[in-house]
């Protein structure tokens, strides 16, 4: 079979490899898409991870077909359509320095456990769109960590992929209004088309003052003027959202950060201790990796509106390098036939 490596710094290739078998605790899964993550990147860029620098294989975010299913495992069947979970085997985290990658023709899923290692999703659900369980998973547990109550009002800094899967997780958990800010027109049409309540273009627009238009007044402890906004969601990772998020809190908002930050942002603590704010940060997807599952299957055409970009299998490389170019896709999805 073909998968796609690092084969060093900032090269790839596609690579012919035994193609494997399922013993009897496993399952062999025909990949049929694969998204492209920015870690991907990220790895291509230093050569790859050890002990398989310059040979690691690619990609995490996987949906397929089981081909094959070991006598010992329960509750799959050849032919169910599932959605994979990268950080379950042991032998090592699939496309992030594990000995596999999602970027494959087939994928071994190791002591296969339903609802652990892998979860089966409705055949109506394309396969390019499955793909994306894993960073829906990632933006699941953002708006899990802000502990958003039915009602509340949100904003959302960032209409890339994390921003949108926590748009409609947002929704989907009950908030009354979800506003989403960001710089791009394009991705400010998606975030409407994915169930935004409304947008504020950041280039165009105070966002202090259109929060305050669609969120109503709140205050501080002391009573100083704020947005009533209650959540705030960083999924842009620029300074300049925390600095807005912390300047225009009221009492007991929250401002969670699931997006990497590159670099230090300094906090001025005296500036907004009369709001009391709860800073919460985001990381992976400690348990959501199939809570988003249903979510996906009961939504998708939402879901699919994220991707930007689909390449097929054979253009695999091409598709890794439009997703490292700055500004040339949002989502990238390669398809396998």
């Amino acid at each position: 079979m073909k998968t796609v490596i690092v084969t060093g710094p900032g090269t790839t290739g596609i690579k012919e490899v035994p193609t494997p078998s399922a013993g009897p605790r496993d399952v062999l899964v025909r990949m049929r898409a694969s998204g492209i993550c920015g870690s991907d990147g990220y790895y291509v860029s230093i050569g790859g991870i050890p002990p398989r620098q310059g040979e690691t294989p690619l990609g995490h975010e996987g949906a397929g077909e089981v081909v094959e299913v070991g006598s010992e495992v329960a509750g799959i069947a050849v032919g169910d359509h599932v959605v994979i979970n990268p950080i379950a085997p042991d032998s090592g985290m699939i496309g992030s320095g594990g000995p596999q990658g999602t970027l494959s023709e087939y994928l071994l899923v190791e002591n296969a456990v339903l609802g652990t290692s892998l979860a089966i999703i409705p055949d109506e659900v394309p396969f390019d769109v499955a793909a994306l369980n894993e960073p829906m998973a990632v933006a699941r547990h953002a708006v899990n960590r802000t502990g958003v109550r039915p009602g509340d009002k949100v904003v959302v800094f960032g209409a890339g992929p994390i921003g949108l899967g926590a748009t409609i997780g947002f929704k989907l958990s009950g908030a009354a209004s979800v506003v989403v800010v960001d710089l791009l027109p394009s991705r400010l049409e998606k975030a409407l088309a994915v169930g935004a309540d409304a947008v504020i273009n950041s280039a165009e627009e105070d966002v202090a003052t259109r929060l305050t238009e669609l969120h109503g007044a709140g205050v501080t402890a002391f009573g100083k003027p704020r947005a009533g906004t209650d959540v705030y969601l960083d999924a842009a990772g620029a300074p300049i959202v925390l600095q807005t998020a912390l300047a225009n809190a009221k009492q007991h908002a929250t401002i969670c950060v699931v997006a990497v930050h590159k670099k230090p942002v300094e906090v001025d603590f005296g500036a907004i201790l009369d709001a009391e704010v709860n800073i919460v940060t985001s990381m992976g997807y400690p348990t959501e990796i199939f809570e988003v599952t249903k979510e996906i299957a009961d939504h998708w055409e939402k879901f699919a509106v994220i991707i930007s970009d689909r390449f097929a299998f054979e253009d695999a490389e091409r598709a890794l390098e439009t997703a490292a170019t700055p500004g040339a896709a949002d989502k990238v999805v390669v398809t396998i036939p």
